[in-house]
């Protein structure tokens, strides 16, 4: 990570380890990787949290400043106040901005995800704005603000995902989740083109996969593999499509985007076109014999019949299930430099954590 040291997005301004780097949402999964990396390259990190004094929530990155030779220090922060990044933000040229829900099971929609998603992007932004230290803001979007379900794949030029195309389907009756990544990347964007102070630079990952720095990690990510591995799906999963990443490799394009100078836009970052069947399969050969883990792919008529009984609309059935998702990844290759790890190693990773956190237990012989 010394390139860390020489990077300068404008004339006269480096960003270095001379810098404090705030990160927000400090404390989630992906930012711990974040996290982890920056302090390993020397850098002193503002971790903007909710509350700086919970021991438990901070105790894996408290053990990163520990070890160092970075250094983190713990800001209180609020998505939806603004002004309330203001200390965290302080001297900071780079902000990452990671922080916002990723749930799909909500009972209101605009208060769970839209407002938490769009006002914090626009209270951690316009804070930008007025911090004269802040010259690139990176915001973690996500392919969700490209596409809204597995079946628009078919309609994007050539049937593939690109940075060029926007979700235009979502909306807060369906896929509430895309609805705000979608509104909030938008909203990234227009305060962007509203200064000349800081650039913007946009990581789209896809469903984020592999293991956290939080020993027991905490993410809608860790629901679904344990909907894999419990016994849910032992009868089978459907071919719902979708992208997967690396949390690692997800981690590496944040810090390319942060200090590449020549980064820009959109970015892509996805290592793997799979659906949940595959998903599962692709930890057969390491835990299949111990675990029950689905073998065989749900025909789509039955998951259709049964979707309002496992929390799941037939919308989603009919425009997911035995839909391919594609898409194009060389953006993130090319200009972030990223290389992406093989999907078993991350599941392995993934689910041998799982395992140690006591998510699952062993199938019994009977």
């Amino acid at each position: 990570m010394n390139n860390l040291t020489s990077s300068s997005v404008s004339p006269g301004f480096t960003i270095g380890t001379d810098h404090p780097v705030l990160v927000t949402g400090a404390t989630g999964y992906v930012a711990g990787w974040i996290v982890k990396r920056l302090v390993e390259a020397g850098v002193t990190v503002h971790a903007a949290v909710r509350d700086p004094h919970d021991a438990r929530k901070l105790a894996h990155l408290k053990a990163m400043s520990d070890v160092g030779p970075g250094t983190v220090r713990f800001f209180a922060t609020d998505l939806l106040q603004s002004g309330s990044y203001a200390m965290a933000m302080a001297g900071c040229a780079v902000v990452l901005h990671t922080a916002s829900p990723f749930t799909t099971s909500v009972k209101d929609a605009q208060r769970e995800l839209i407002d938490p998603a769009l006002l914090g992007t626009r209270n951690v932004l316009e804070e930008a704005g007025r911090t004269p230290s802040v010259r690139r803001v990176v915001l973690t979007s996500s392919c969700a603000a490209i596409y809204t379900d597995a079946a628009d794949c078919a309609t994007a030029p050539g049937g593939v995902l690109t940075e060029a195309v926007w979700n235009t389907t979502a909306s807060l009756a369906h896929q509430p989740y895309s609805y705000s990544k979608t509104l909030a990347e938008q909203e990234g964007w227009r305060l962007a083109k509203l200064q000349s102070q800081w650039q913007l630079v946009v990581v789209n990952p896809s469903l984020v996969v592999g293991p956290g720095t939080n020993p027991r990690p905490t993410s809608e990510s860790f629901n679904i593999v344990r909907q894999l591995g419990d016994g849910t799906m032992k009868a089978g999963a459907p071919r719902a499509g979708f992208g997967a990443v690396d949390v690692r490799d997800l981690a590496q394009a944040h810090l390319a985007a942060a200090f590449n100078p020549a980064a820009e836009g959109r970015h892509i970052v996805s290592g793997h076109d799979t659906d949940l069947l595959a998903l599962g399969q692709v930890l057969l050969p390491t835990f299949g014999d111990s675990y029950p883990l689905p073998r065989r792919a749900l025909p789509k008529w039955l998951v259709w019949l049964v979707a309002p009984m496992s929390g799941l609309t037939r919308k989603f059935v009919s425009r997911n299930v035995d839909h391919p998702w594609h898409a194009d990844n060389r953006k993130s290759r090319q200009a972030l430099g990223v290389t992406y790890r093989p999907l078993q190693e991350s599941m392995d990773d993934m689910f041998a954590q799982m395992i140690a956190a006591g998510y699952f237990k062993p199938k019994t012989k009977a």
